[in-house]
């Protein structure tokens, strides 16, 4: 046997020792880094963090991390808050004449809404009437926009001349 660097051909040192596998340093070199590890208190794999401290307290859902799109963000605020179907009104408002149409929508505009009733203000009794004629296509219409059975009705109110009053003598 040719002894050129102190071990032997057969793996044995200069004092008769048998060398160690690969496997077998590793696996003393990872018992002795568990060893070490507990002895300062932390436990392997867990990267220096100390038994009985807590972890981080994980944020609340929606509190940081990543950040959202602006409309995400807002249909998320609107849907929590509620107002989903007052801003969609809100948008028939907004949009009217694209709804309507351009010539209607210069002699109606839309005054209220209340419990399923779009109140529709007209600027003659012609155009209240031909509103009160397309009611039914207007109503398919809002909900095309709005979302199934948002609008029940449309009332058409013609324009306001103040009170009438009552008597034979009303012509002037």
């Amino acid at each position: 046997m040719d002894k050129t660097d102190g071990i032997g051909a057969a793996g044995d040192a200069a004092g008769g020792v048998p060398a160690k596998s690969g496997i077998e340093l590793a696996r003393e070199a990872l018992a002795q880094a568990k060893a070490d590890a507990l002895k300062r208190g932390t436990l392997p794999g867990q990267s220096g963090k100390r038994k009985g401290v807590r972890p981080a307290r994980v944020r609340e859902s929606g509190r940081g991390g990543d950040p959202k799109a602006f409309s995400a963000a807002i249909r998320e605020l609107m849907a929590t808050r509620g107002w989903e179907q007052r801003a969609a009104v809100g948008g028939v408002f907004g949009n009217w004449a694209g709804i309507v149409g351009p010539d209607l929508a210069e002699h109606t505009k839309p005054d209220r809404f209340e419990d399923g009733e779009l109140t529709v203000v007209a600027d003659s009794t012609t155009w209240a009437t031909q509103l009160r004629l397309l009611s039914s296509t207007l109503v398919r219409r809002l909900n095309e926009e709005l979302g199934h059975g948002t609008v029940r009705r449309v009332k058409v109110v013609g324009p306001s001349t103040g009170p009438r009053r009552t008597g034979a003598w009303r012509v002037r």
